[in-house]
């Protein structure tokens, strides 16, 4: 419109009610011109329109309209059957919630906000239509507010002529409804001003609009902002205030920080082709957080986390597919920046803080409806992260109570409550990520790790990850994260590294269609995995260490495998994704075990190959090893194949083994 008439589609912006319903008429009266077929699909409504069409031309075959009661002639909204809305002109901009005010009434305007509430679909009246007890007319009422009032006395022509005094009854059948739903949208929180609490309005969306914003979802509307008719009793209540309300045009699901619209637009070839290289995971973990310095393999993690493993639901239970990660740190390792910044790329994401957040406000509050009085349950964190990644900083400051708030949502995935007469579960199908302090503030190396991580084991078994950041002094390291922090802090951008990081919207897309994947594990590598964890049971009760492997551990294995192998958009889980999800799980335990302090020159990494390789041997007959074998082995307990490659050629020089010369066998000398 604002093409071709662009004096009128400002008019329409400025007064959008008033031309809904000129447009409408307008549309009605063209409609039968575009007949192309009979629609023989009909409910109700059609057949009781069609035939009050048959019976008035039956009684006024000449026309005789002109003698009828407006009121007992047909309005337009009973005989309409399709809605109109606009869509505001594109360049129009969105406008922050506290900034719509007195000049927006009854423009099309457009808001955007995150859903804390909806209601459930109710059908309003919008015709109202009477019968007559005595003469049998009827008479039709169009309904515009919340409230009115219901017509008593015939105004048909034969009881106004014989006096008769006829009363009206509502008939529900001939009368219109529409489905309604009111919506609560509330403000981003970066929108807010300092020192205020976030804004929030009403959305009333009709018709077709409704169920398309669930809680904790990010929408763009646009609609017409009016103020609240009361009348009668509300009105004499309400006193001099009014309130005012949106009417929904048009609502979008939006993205998190951008302005731009969630699409499900898939990724063209080049976009494949810059993702898809041959070290395209390294590449996509370090797009993330790229500021900050380090920390390889818990970026890796964390990209787990976002892709997520498959559910399962074997008949009557469910084995979750969401990946639990846990933090815990030194002050200034840069964990809430992580989580931040983890926040910021998940498509649905909640971040609270262990102070700031009750048990309550984590699960779900039973609230009073300020609409119907009646009392419903209002989602908290976790069940508006539903779907994604919630993340909890200063977990280890929760008071106790709260924290046990978490146990149920992270193996189970739902919330039971049973409060105020309300028995339900809510779905919490969330991944959580805890950031937390060891209990001194710092580490203590001389105390044992029970000490140092003050939480129960219920609730570390559940993490299918327990990271260990610890802060340690080394010439070195210390060297490249002090130039590394200066350049960021000069430049405000990471340093050049070997490849460019991703940008923030091509990653969401990429883990999006990662997402849609459901990647399978094939008999050949059961045998391989169960072996596995029996090797890893049988370690954790030989070494006596605090990580807890349980059933839980194995469940963790194949959540981080099929996360690997949806991250490389495959339907088949391989051997090296395993290998893979066990190294990780050796790094965390590892980052663990660092700090039984050993008494002696420590080990470095060759020579504890050496000792692997050395226990391998058999001990009677030829002293010869596969190299397969040795590989799987070392990358299961967390080195990397250059490592093993560097053992065998240094071990070599010593004359202590020999090789062959395909490099398939290792013989002692």
């Amino acid at each position: 419109m604002a093409e071709t008439d662009p004096d009128l589609a400002e008019a329409v912006v400025e007064n959008t009610r008033r031309y809904s319903n000129l447009f409408a008429d307008v549309v009605h009266d063209m409609l039968p011109d575009y007949k192309e077929k009979d629609v023989v699909h009909k409910d109700s409504l059609d057949v009781y329109i069609e035939h009050r069409l048959l019976m008035q031309q039956r009684n006024h075959p000449d026309g005789g309209e002109a003698t009828r009661d407006p009121r007992n002639q047909y309005p337009a909204e009973l005989m309409r059957r399709f809605e109109i809305y606009f869509k505001a002109p594109s360049q129009q901009k969105h406008v922050a919630i506290r900034e719509v005010k007195a000049q927006s009434i009854g423009k099309l305007t457009c808001v955007k906000g995150i859903v804390t509430r909806a209601t459930e679909v109710k059908p309003m009246m919008i015709v109202a239509t009477y019968t007559c007890d005595q003469c049998g007319a009827e008479t039709y009422q169009p309904i515009s507010s919340p409230q009115f009032m219901p017509l008593l006395m015939c105004q048909s022509q034969d009881c106004q002529t014989n006096r008769s005094g006829g009363r009206l009854y509502l008939q529900t059948r001939g009368s219109k409804f529409v489905k309604f739903q009111e919506v609560k949208i509330q403000e981003h929180s970066d929108q807010v001003p300092v020192g205020s609490i976030p804004r929030s309005m009403s959305v009333f969306c009709k018709g077709e609009l409704t169920r398309l914003a669930q809680p904790g979802d990010h929408i763009s509307i646009m609609g017409i902002f009016l103020p609240m008719l009361r009348t009668g009793f509300k009105q004499v209540a309400q006193g001099l205030l009014s309130e005012t309300y949106m009417e929904a045009h048009r609502v979008t699901k939006m993205n998190k920080t951008e302005d731009d619209e969630l699409e499900a637009e898939e990724l063209t070839e080049e976009e494949i082709k810059q993702v898809a290289e041959d070290d395209f995971y390294d590449k996509l973990s370090c797009s993330i957080a790229p500021e900050i310095y380090g920390h390889e393999d818990i970026k890796k993690a964390l990209l787990l986390l976002l892709v997520g493993g498959v559910d399962r639901s074997p008949k009557g239970m469910k084995i979750r597919g969401n990946i639990n990660i846990c933090l815990m740190g030194d002050p200034g390792v840069a964990k809430s920046q992580l989580l931040s910044y983890i926040d910021r790329l998940a498509p649905r994401s909640q971040y609270t803080t262990g102070r700031g957040s009750s048990g309550v406000g984590l699960t779900a509050a039973v609230m009073k409806d300020p609409l119907t009085g009646e009392m419903t349950l209002e989602g908290g964190a976790l069940v508006l992260a539903d779907q994604g990644v919630c993340c909890i900083d200063e977990f280890d400051k929760m008071m106790d109570g709260d924290r046990t708030a978490i146990h149920e949502v992270m193996e189970q995935q739902t919330i039971s409550i049973a409060k105020a007469g309300i028995m339900t579960s809510l779905n919490a199908r969330v991944s959580i990520l805890a950031a937390a302090n060891p209990a001194y503030g710092r580490y203590n190396p001389k105390k044992s790790v029970e000490h140092n991580i003050q939480l129960p084991a219920a609730l570390l078994s559940r993490f299918d990850l327990l990271w260990l950041i610890r802060d340690q002094a080394d010439r070195e390291n210390d060297l490249r994260l002090a130039q590394h922090i200066t350049y960021v802090h000069q430049h405000n951008v990471q340093p050049p590294s070997q490849f460019t990081p991703l940008d923030m919207k091509l990653m969401r897309r990429y883990i999006a269609l990662c997402k849609t994947k459901q990647p399978a594990i094939p008999e050949a590598l059961s045998d391989y995995i169960t072996g596995a964890y029996v090797e890893m049971r049988k370690e954790a009760r030989n070494s006596k260490d605090m990580t807890f492997t349980s059933a839980r551990t194995l469940l963790g294995i194949l959540r981080l495998s099929t996360a690997l192998a949806r991250l490389r958009l495959s339907d088949v889980v391989e051997k090296d994704d395993v290998n893979e999800a066990m190294r990780l799980m050796e790094m965390s335990k590892d980052s663990l075990n660092t700090s039984q302090e050993h008494t002696g020159r420590t080990q470095n990494v060759t020579d504890q190959i050496f000792a692997i390789i050395r226990e391998m041997a058999p001990q009677k007959g030829v002293k010869s090893v596969k190299m397969t074998d040795i590989m799987e082995l070392c990358t299961s307990k967390g080195f990397k194949p250059t490592n093993i490659d560097e053992c065998i050629e240094v071990y070599e020089e010593l004359n202590v083994w020999q090789t062959n010369q395909a490099k398939t066998k290792l013989t002692f000398v």
